[in-house]
C-alpha cells in the first residue's frame, strides 16, 4: 500500500471514529478482498477465508476505536486478519490428529479382530459420514457432539461467531442427513 492509500484509510478511521458510519463501509469496500486472500494464503481453503475475514471485521470494529495510529489501519488490521488465520490453521491441525488417532484406533480394534454388531456398523456407518463432511463441518460436529460444548464454546474454540458456529452445525447436519439416506439406498 502506497503513502496515499495510508491516507485515505487513516481519514476513513477517524471519519469512522468521530461517529460517522459510511467510513466503515468505505473501508469494508477497499480491505475485505485483500483480508479474504491474505487469510487464503495462510488456510489454502476459500470459504474458510472468507469466515477468518468476516470474523476479523468483528474484531477490528470493536477495536478500532482504540486504534492510536489510524494511519497504521492497514497494517494493523492485516495483523488481525494473519493471527486468526494462523489460530484456524493450528486447530485444523489439532483435529486433524485427533482424527488421524481415532482413524488408527478403529483400525487397531479391527485388526485386534473384535467383531462387529450391528450398532458398531451404525456408527461405523455414521462416522464414515462425519469423514465425509468438510473439516470445518466436522470440527463444529466433534465438538459439539463428542466433546459436548456448547455453541458459544464452539464459537471461542474455533475463533468463529456464534451465528458461523450455528451455521456450520446446522449445514453439517443437513449433508449427514443426506450421506446417510444416500447409503442406505445403497445398503
Amino acid at each position: 500500500m502506497g503513502k496515499n492509500d495510508r491516507i485515505i484509510d487513516g481519514k476513513l478511521v477517524l471519519e469512522w471514529q468521530s461517529g460517522q458510519q459510511g467510513a466503515l463501509i468505505k473501508l469494508v469496500k477497499r480491505w475485505h478482498r485483500t483480508f479474504c486472500d491474505k487469510s487464503y494464503w495462510v488456510v489454502k481453503d476459500a470459504d474458510l477465508a472468507k469466515d477468518i475475514a468476516q470474523d476479523s471485521w468483528h474484531t477490528i470494529i470493536d477495536n478500532i476505536s482504540k486504534l492510536k495510529d489510524p494511519y497504521s489501519f492497514g497494517s494493523w488490521a492485516s495483523r488481525i486478519v494473519y493471527t486468526k488465520s494462523i489460530d484456524a490453521l493450528k486447530a485444523m491441525n489439532k483435529f486433524q490428529t485427533m482424527q488421524d488417532q481415532l482413524r488408527q484406533q478403529m483400525d487397531t480394534d479391527e485388526k485386534d479382530g473384535s467383531e462387529s454388531s450391528d450398532n458398531d456398523n451404525i456408527k461405523q456407518h455414521i462416522l464414515d459420514a462425519v469423514y465425509r463432511l468438510p473439516l470445518r463441518q466436522q470440527q463444529v460436529i466433534r465438538l459439539f457432539y463428542v466433546q459436548e460444548y456448547s455453541l458459544k464454546d464452539i464459537s471461542t474454540i474455533l475463533d468463529i461467531s456464534v451465528g458461523t458456529a450455528k451455521s456450520r452445525l446446522y449445514h453439517a447436519r443437513e449433508k449427514l442427513k443426506q450421506l446417510i439416506k444416500f447409503r442406505n439406498y445403497e445398503a
